[in-house]
């Protein structure tokens, strides 16, 4: 079939030519509608094939959610080429790994980044640096990159054409998620599997064009751009984004615009129960509410709904996006499940053997079908440890009752999630480990109340040696996001180890640590 049919860019002009007058988006209270959208993104692909950027090529972008964001995520998807989603609390030294790994061309950043990319450029191949200001603000373009809304200005809004077109199995995004090896690692995710993710969560969802959405989890996340915008717009209703949402703001939003579906991170509904008072605001627009991406506690859903808020659970992972979804109207009896398998794609749950195992019985989710990323960017071995015969191998341990509802038993194995961010310990004992003074280092996530679970360090000296915890922590503050920076470190004259002399990290505990 020479025709390729699927392509994401081709969403926004449909239905400007259907609902040119509704609004897409909604950014810090200013509307947009689908026709403004459509001439900003054609616009938006002329001006970066001007700069040279051709199908297959890399753009990198580091913003905020905003509009832009999703003028550049459609704007590359007419092109065929390939937008690099960098998470804006990684450090510089992690920005400039996913840049020179990613090989993309062109970076378009926000004002607030601009130091950052300064320094992460000079190591990376970029060609060319667009600077954005989001939500009109004042902050002039470097002298060593080029305005956003300058190139756009001089630029025809009329529908952009390409000669080679994408769609399918070709990549439109290469998204990061920290790795089990210590780097970073490239998911690339084709046109098709954005489509078929966005029809799973259509059906779950049950979208129509009268519905709006609040996107709080940041777009650089498969949650935020993939489970949350993308659904949204593909059926014509209204994304509301902004900088940053305050819990209040969440609630304010949600009455003032009538929104119908809330999606937030499990740590966002924890502060809007202990910071805000649900009975102030009237949430009856709103008829699903979903979390999901980090451990969820059992007593969290019970309390929300208690206060009249029934939040349901959904489960994926970047690789696969969303996996098993619960229905709304199951919320309050199955809390702590995280539903059914998702209705495009195959889903079991094996034993080490690669059987499926009986209800009750815990084993490996593995996922099959064409919600399944196409490979890690440039990394076939690390493709080749988890895709076999077609098949997904997550790592995520969960059983499945006898009515087909499934429970998360464990999370990847040693990951840990910090206010909805994947953590993995790997990375940061690599590091310490670089520290001339430590002798060996274990990392693992302990609970905590405000973020669900923070990052502990377990170290050992060198001989002779004496480093307190505020060391350790300058040593890796330049070098690690925030987020990843152990909350607390324990010092061990030794770590526990098994026979084949690997640390036993269930072995370790949380008594006598020195918090950081």
């Amino acid at each position: 079939m020479s025709e390729r049919l699927v392509n994401i860019g081709d969403w926004i002009q449909q239905w400007s030519a259907i609902r040119p007058n509704a609004t897409a988006i909604i950014a810090d209270d200013v509307p947009c509608t689908y026709r403004e959208l459509d001439h900003r993104i054609n616009k938006l692909a002329r001006a970066l094939t001007g700069l040279g950027v051709k199908k297959g090529d890399r753009v990198a972008v580091l913003l905020h959610n905003c509009r832009e964001y999703i003028e550049v995520f459609f704007s590359l998807a007419k092109m065929g080429a390939i937008i690099v989603p960098i998470n804006w609390r990684l450090a510089v030294p992690e920005m400039g790994f996913i840049l020179r790994d990613s090989g993309a061309r062109v970076m378009i950043f926000e004002g607030e980044f601009t130091g950052n990319i300064l320094e992460a450029r000079e190591e990376a191949p970029l060609e060319c640096c667009i600077h954005c200001s989001p939500y009109r603000v004042e902050n002039p373009a470097p002298a060593w990159a080029c305005s956003y809304e300058a190139l756009l200005a001089s630029m025809s809004d009329q529908e952009f054409e390409v000669e080679e077109r994408a769609g399918d199995t070709d990549p439109h995004i290469i998204m990061y998620t920290s790795g089990t090896t210590g780097q970073p690692k490239g998911a690339v995710l084709s046109h098709r599997k954005t489509f078929f993710n966005v029809l799973n969560a259509d059906i779950f969802f049950d979208l129509t064009t009268r519905d709006r959405m609040i996107v709080t989890r940041p777009m650089f996340h498969s949650g935020g751009l993939i489970v949350d915008s993308a659904p949204v717009l593909y059926k014509g209703g209204t994304i509301i984004v902004k900088r940053r949402f305050r819990p209040m703001e969440i609630l304010e939003t949600a009455q003032k615009y009538q929104v119908t579906v809330m999606e937030l991170p499990a740590t966002v509904y924890q502060f809007i129960l202990n910071e805000c008072n649900l009975g102030q605001y009237d949430l009856t627009s709103v008829r699903c509410c979903f979390t999901g991406g980090e451990r969820v506690s059992a007593h969290l859903l019970q309390s929300l709904a208690e206060k009249g808020l029934v939040v349901s659970q959904i489960y994926g992972l970047t690789e696969a996006s969303t996996i098993f979804w619960l229905p709304g109207e199951e919320a309050r009896e199955r809390i702590g499940s995280v539903g059914h398998p998702i209705f495009h794609g195959k889903v079991k749950i094996v034993d080490d053997n690669g059987n499926p195992v009986s209800p009750g019985m815990s084993g490996e989710v593995i996922v099959k079908g064409p919600i399944v990323m196409s490979g890690y960017w440039q990394r076939q071995d690390l493709t080749d440890e988890v895709i076999r015969d077609g098949w997904l191998y997550t790592g995520d341990i969960a059983r499945m009752d006898e009515d087909g509802f499934v429970y998360i038993m464990d999370r990847k194995k040693n990951m840990y999630i910090s206010g909805g961010e994947n953590v993995y310990p790997a990375e940061i004992e690599k590091l310490l480990l670089a520290h001339p003074n430590v002798a060996e280092a274990a990392v693992v996530g302990v609970p905590d109340e405000k973020w669900g679970e923070v990052g502990k360090a377990f170290i050992v000296l060198k001989d002779g040696q004496n480093v307190d915890a505020q060391e350790v922590l300058h040593f890796l503050r330049d070098k690690l996001a925030r987020y990843k920076m152990p909350r607390y470190i324990e010092f061990m004259d030794s770590l526990p180890k098994t026979a084949s002399d690997k640390i036993r990290k269930y072995a370790l505990t949380n008594n006598g640590e020195e918090k950081a």
